[in-house]
């Protein structure tokens, strides 16, 4: 029998070929609240169900997971529900590569739980939920082809599990790869214009991220964005559009950096030849490891990039009042560095508060489309008891009042929201995964 801890410390690749070894394509590890414990379809992945559920850090009481490996290109694909009370639980898909199996799952649960806080932050009848993909270093993953396979597979495995996860566009994946999932099935949004959807959300996504910086500035009585030090780190689909709408709001000069040379240079092309060009821009390529970014003296630092960057070490080094951005799990262990931030005097804008706009941009896809839709403009202004503005306000004063930092407070806030049942269908995806679990889904 393979013990647990070789499991978890498996490549996804090694764990696809022992998948294929045991005759296993689909499986799932659900929540049996009533056994108080997390259940494998297949007894022989039981020790890595009994891993995550005795996890306290990120395991936390997620109802299911549910898994595949695809038909073609040995691609592990997994959709990893957290809580579905208030609707059917809703996120991106990310295909990214991972070292270990623990690596992929841990990033899995933490992406959804995450999720879960932002659609009730952001006053969404929706629960949270991330789908990931595990990259296989064989497959070339800029084949059309390939893509259009994968994706497609995908798709199919939102039908499968019948709507419990509703998946979107996220890191490693575009709108062209949202189309061939939704050729296979109707539960994603994200969806290209052509088709209906609302397209890619990197901009609402800079524009929430914006939202968040004023907020913080207004809070701490430093005015407006217009003469501020801006540092970006991270130039790619969220943060080119957020360094543009930095010069329109007339910063006094932006900072930025990437891990890749060519956007590096491609970025800075745009900015010099755009009506934006006055504003000053400082943009390098930082190398795997460079920590130096974090050095930089500016008024507001955000993170556009990977999580997991704020650390002990690194915030250590930050010289900046704010840091405000739009990548997901920014905290490399919530607890500690959530609180080393608030002991250092710098102001954190918790990434599911501020980075929402991309869930909002996707989340009435099924109730058609309008210019300038109030639904989602009322989430970058500031009168709606649900705005960025308004939910950053409100967390900052009472982690003023009560001591905790704001990361723990918007937590707490949008913990109390996800308990609040959908006012139509009520806690449907619950029993959905229920159904699944007796239909025997992994069989089909």
């Amino acid at each position: 029998m393979v013990t647990q801890d070789l499991l978890i410390r498996m490549s996804p690749q090694a764990f696809v070929r022992l998948l294929r070894d045991g005759g296993i394509r689909r499986f799932h590890f659900v929540l049996d609240r009533g056994a108080g414990r997390l259940v494998s379809s297949h007894e022989r992945l039981q020790p890595v169900a009994d891993f995550l559920f005795a996890d306290r850090r990120d395991f936390q009481n997620h109802e299911g997971m549910f898994f595949q490996v695809t038909r073609e290109h040995e691609t592990l694909q997994g959709a990893f529900v957290h809580c579905t009370v208030r609707g059917q639980a809703a996120g991106g898909l990310r295909y990214w590569q991972y070292d270990t199996m623990e690596e992929y799952l841990r990033d899995g649960l933490r992406l959804a739980v995450g999720m879960t806080r932002k659609n009730a932050l952001a006053g969404l009848w929706w629960g949270g939920g991330k789908g990931v993909m595990a990259r296989n270093p064989a497959v070339d993953r800029d084949d059309a082809e390939v893509r259009k396979s994968l994706y497609r597979e995908y798709g199919e495995l939102m039908t499968a599990i019948g709507g419990a996860y509703v998946t979107a566009e996220d890191v490693g994946t575009s709108v062209e790869d949202m189309a061939q999932i939704f050729a296979t099935t109707r539960h994603t949004t994200c969806i290209p214009p052509a088709l209906g959807g609302s397209g890619n959300p990197s901009v609402p996504t800079a524009r929430g991220v914006i939202a968040g910086m004023e907020a913080a500035l207004q809070y701490l009585e430093m005015g407006s964005l217009a003469g501020k030090r801006v540092a970006v780190q991270g130039m790619g689909h969220v943060g080119e559009p957020l360094m543009q709408m930095l010069g329109d709001k007339g910063v006094a000069g932006i900072v930025a950096c990437d891990v890749d040379g060519g956007a590096v240079e491609a970025v800075v092309r745009r900015h010099r030849e755009s009506a934006r060009a006055q504003i000053p821009l400082e943009a390098r390529v930082v190398g795997q490891g460079d920590e130096s970014f974090f050095e930089t003296e500016c008024d507001v630092w955000s993170p556009n990039a990977t999580g997991a960057v704020l650390n002990p070490r690194s915030i250590a080094a930050l010289r900046a009042r704010i840091v405000c951005g739009a990548a997901n799990n920014q905290l490399e262990d919530a607890v500690r560095d959530d609180r080393l931030l608030h002991e250092r005097g710098i102001l954190y804008v918790p990434d599911f508060l501020t980075n929402r706009m991309g869930i909002v941009s996707c989340a009435d896809e099924h109730a058609g489309r309008l210019p300038h839709d109030p639904l989602i403009e009322r989430h970058l202004h500031k009168e709606w008891t649900h705005s960025i503005h308004r939910t950053c306000l409100k967390v900052f004063r009472r982690s003023q009042d009560s001591g905790p930092p704001p990361s723990q407070v918007a937590e707490e806030v949008a913990d109390a929201l996800a308990t609040e049942p959908h006012p139509i269908f009520g806690h449907r995806g619950q029993q959905i995964i229920d159904a699944l679990v007796a239909g025997r889904w992994f069989e089909s």
